[in-house]
């Protein structure tokens, strides 16, 4: 069970987007180990307005302007996968 950043509800892992900021290979989806942040599927939480905020301070990083056209890019292939358990 994971918590989201943005709705502060916990999930299991299967429901969560899980962004990682690894010290050696940067910002990864999915994977890695490290400082990592989970968002859920909820429309609400991953088009939050504050969301760059908060991933950047739960990952403790600044993000370069591309890492936003990837993330929505991520995000669009998640959505089409429905929340289980809920």
């Amino acid at each position: 069970m994971r918590l989201c950043i943005s709705c502060r509800k916990t999930y299991d892992r299967e429901n969560l987007l899980k962004i990682t900021k690894d010290h050696k290979q940067g910002i990864m989806f999915h994977k890695g180990m490290g400082r990592s942040a989970y968002i859920c599927k909820s429309k609400n939480c991953y088009t939050d307005s504050k969301i760059k905020k908060k991933l950047q301070k739960a990952l403790k990083t600044v993000f370069d302007p591309d890492f936003f056209d990837i993330y929505e890019k991520e995000m669009q292939t998640i959505i089409n996968y429905p929340i289980k358990g809920i």
